[in-house]
């Protein structure tokens, strides 16, 4: 699969195509605003041949920077559960009215019961590896 980087454009405008596309009992929700967030797709495996009952599903992995004072808005993890991974720099996570900062080589995990905000208050990039079920 090869690489490609996606800015917060391109990044709005293909989720809005994907959940445009979907079927009406399996649309995604609006992706979550973002600023300063650099997203590259860096490998997808879809689950459906894979694993029986798993149709429609794909794991993917992706790597996220946000430069600082950028973030990702409070968004959901309903249907698309997940790890996350930091690499550089620190993200600063508000979930259910919790403040919680990672730094490198810490990870947390996200489940349905998941809604959370993520924010860069560094002077550097922040930089995650996010693995996740993607319902297609």
């Amino acid at each position: 699969m090869s690489r490609r980087t996606m800015t917060l454009a391109g990044l709005s405008l293909g989720l809005a195509l994907i959940a445009f596309s979907g079927s009406a009992g399996g649309q995604q929700p609006a992706p979550p605003a973002t600023k300063g967030a650099t997203i590259t797709s860096l490998a997808a495996v879809d689950l459906g041949p894979e694993i029986e009952g798993m149709a429609g599903r794909q794991l993917r992995m992706r790597r996220i920077s946000v430069e600082p004072g950028g973030f990702l808005e409070l968004h959901s993890h309903k249907d698309r559960p997940g790890t996350v991974y930091v690499l550089e720099g620190k993200f600063t996570e508000t979930r259910s009215g919790v403040v919680k900062e990672y730094g490198p080589g810490e990870a947390w995990s996200e489940n349905k019961e998941t809604n959370h905000r993520l924010e860069n208050k560094g002077t550097g990039p922040a930089t995650i590896i996010a693995v996740d079920i993607l319902k297609q």
